[in-house]
């Protein structure tokens, strides 16, 4: 009769391992299906990256603060450092307007392109990259069938967008990326405010946030 005992409390132990064993399994199969739909959505964010701007983004790094970076070419740690001030700035303005979402630095991913212009008409620096004019056509930013965009939202729900590469004036880097990081609190803040404000082909420009 002991060895009866015996053999049913290790039959218990043996479908309880089982049921476990499954159990982990669905969830595994649940945190794999989650991490092979995050790593598709990142894909398609990347190949909208390189459509806007014709470059390839191999370099991927963190800013010190935890913003995600996809260069095209290895940025200076000034740069870097530009834009974790630009976030910092952003996420201030941001919390003096009562916004609380995505202020988080992991929250943003910003793409690095090859600038497709180092000045402007006026002969100033201004690195900026060449996109298809699209609202803007017809207009005086209409460049022939393209304008030269300081920075552009690559994906809302992602947070991300482009900016040009720059080798100087990195105060105006810090600026650009709490300009675009505007369009993109205000997307998930106060949806109303981001649709009357993400065309300026309409008029009106940055600051938004006050």
């Amino acid at each position: 009769m002991e060895a009866v005992r015996v053999l049913h409390d290790i039959l218990i132990v043996w479908g309880w391992i089982a049921k476990m064993t499954t159990k982990f399994t669905y969830l595994f199969l649940i945190i794999l299906s989650f991490a092979a739909f995050a790593s598709a959505q990142d894909r398609q964010v990347m190949a909208q990256a390189e459509r806007i701007t014709g470059d390839k983004f191999p370099i991927t790094l963190q800013t010190s603060r935890g913003a995600t970076i996809y260069a095209a070419e290895e940025p200076t740690e000034a740069m870097l450092k530009a834009i974790d001030k630009g976030l910092t700035d952003l996420f201030a303005v941001a919390r003096k307007n009562n916004y609380s979402k995505k202020l988080n630095y992991s929250d943003y991913t910003i793409y690095i392109a090859r600038p497709d212009r180092m000045k402007d008409g006026t002969g100033k620096y201004s690195p900026d990259i060449a996109v298809g004019a699209a609202q803007y056509a017809g207009t005086e930013y209409d460049k022939g069938g393209y304008i030269y965009a300081a920075g552009m939202v690559v994906s809302q729900g992602k947070m991300a967008f482009v900016i040009a590469n720059h080798t100087s004036d990195h105060a105006r880097v810090s600026d650009l990326v709490r300009y675009e990081g505007e369009h993109l609190v205000l997307y998930h803040n106060d949806r109303r405010r981001y649709e009357s404000s993400k065309d300026h082909s309409k008029g009106g420009g940055h600051p938004i946030l006050q």
